[in-house]
């Protein structure tokens, strides 16, 4: 058993590492965060990787139990709903949920990376190494070695974490001993950001809606910043005609845009020099198993479950999986050997869960929300949770504005459909027979 004073380190000081180490300290544990980066709040942001973050109800219960909530929620924004915008025509806002006011928060991800690991600093018996990348961590003993600017370092701790994204070195580590599995699904699909500044000092678009411009086999969406600007992001193929690899020169940059994009063109100046510098990033689903290795080293977030971001929802899982630890330490006495067994348990299903959404969420984003069958469908739901209030109720929004688990979702959701359609059956029989009756009347 390990005891409260024995040191914990958590390798990576980004969104997850940062949250796990406040829920730690609260715990009373002595811990280090390691990072391979400089520390953030004093450089500058690498171009183009900033992807703002849609943070909804599962983060913010996360944020709540450290009283952090009202602090990161005063720099977001909420937006209540879809504005899609055809090639042609205006554009059509869809709302997230049945009564119209329920939002999913727009917010930077380095503001709130800033923000965490501010608070994470201040708490006591939390010490953050800026400069640490791991490479040597021997799973059986908790030793570590990382690089630094001055050399080699030496660490060890009681457990270690790794809370280190998609990339985790932590779980290289594990890979290199044969101690784990992994698998990594890579979509043929890229991103890649633009800007929209402000107009005469306000926003370009509406700031209460995800803007998504949907485009068959790619896609657009642009959410809104507190300075008034928007930051937009591409979802195109990464090879092929309309790909990533297919556009060259300005001229062909300006061509597309003004063919596809028709709209955004007039509100971003400075498109051509985005496209050209910014930089295209991957785009994948990390899974791996086990996610500990004998209650010594752990992984959680995207170090275990990396998602696409479709839904929403890569970081209120990460910051779901930091209240699901700590709910299991509380049961097991902070027997880690028994806490990160059970953690994995609790949560794997539910990552496999969300990790499946997204992807079908990605075809949904780019190929059906602008088609009046979708629409029509989307009617037909709001329609069925007023009439059956708590009973019916959508999949984005039990995936946005609860904390019903993943799994239980999909669960949920297959089980109405099958209600929805056997209703639907059963009235088309009915009007079918109706017509039926009236035709034999007439013919009487």
């Amino acid at each position: 058993m390990t005891e409260r004073r024995d040191e914990i380190a958590v390798v990576g000081a980004g969104l997850a590492g940062c949250l796990l180490a406040c829920f730690l300290a609260r715990r009373g544990y002595p811990v280090t965060l390691y990072e391979r980066r400089p520390d953030p709040r004093t450089g500058t942001v690498e171009r183009g990787r900033s992807i703002n973050l849609a943070l909804s109800e599962r983060g913010l219960d996360a944020l709540r139990r450290i009283g952090l909530d009202g602090q990161v929620m005063a720099d977001a924004l909420p937006m209540r709903g879809r504005m899609i915008h055809p090639v042609d025509g205006e554009a059509q806002f869809q709302s997230y949920s049945v009564s119209g006011d329920r939002a999913i928060n727009s917010i930077s991800r380095g503001a709130l990376n800033n923000a965490l690991l501010t608070a994470a600093a201040a708490l006591p018996g939390v010490r953050v190494a800026f400069d640490h990348r791991l490479v040597g961590l021997d799973p059986a003993t908790g030793d570590m070695t990382f690089e630094t600017p001055q050399g080699k370092v030496a660490a060890a701790a009681s457990v270690v974490l790794g809370a280190d994204g998609a990339g985790s070195a932590v779980r290289g580590q594990l890979l290199g001993y044969g101690v784990l599995t992994e698998s990594l699904d890579f979509l043929d699909y890229g991103y890649k950001e633009l800007t929209i500044p402000p107009l005469g000092g306000e926003f370009a678009l509406d700031p209460g809606a995800l803007h998504i411009w949907p485009r068959g086999t790619s896609m657009m969406i642009a959410l809104p910043n507190p300075d008034r600007s928007f930051t937009c992001t591409l979802f195109w193929p990464t090879h092929g005609t309309a790909s990533f690899a297919s556009l060259g020169s300005p001229a062909a940059i300006e061509r597309h845009f003004a063919t596809h994009y028709p709209d955004l063109v007039p509100l971003a100046p400075n498109l051509v020099d985005d496209y050209q510098h910014n930089p295209v990033g991957v785009l994948g689903t990390v899974r791996c198993t086990p996610w500990q290795v004998g209650g010594k080293v752990g992984l959680l977030g995207d170090a275990a479950h990396a998602i696409v971001p479709f839904y929403g929802q890569g970081a209120n899982c990460a910051f779901e999986d930091v209240v699901e630890l700590d709910r299991c330490l509380d049961e097991c006495g902070d027997e880690w050997s028994a806490a990160l067994p059970l953690f994995q348990r609790r949560r794997q299903a539910n990552a496999e869960a969300i990790a499946r959404m997204a992807l079908t969420n990605f075809v949904e984003m780019r190929d059906k929300i602008a088609s009046p069958v979708f629409q029509t469908r989307k009617r037909i739901e709001h329609a069925l949770e007023r009439v059956l209030p708590g009973r019916y109720v959508s999949q984005y929004e039990l995936v946005s504005f609860s904390t019903t688990p993943y799994a239980e979702v999909r669960r949920r959701v297959h089980r109405q459909y099958q209600v929805l359609g056997a209703v639907t059956a059963g009235a088309v029989a009915l009007l079918a027979g109706g017509l039926a009756a009236i035709g034999r009347g007439r013919r009487g």
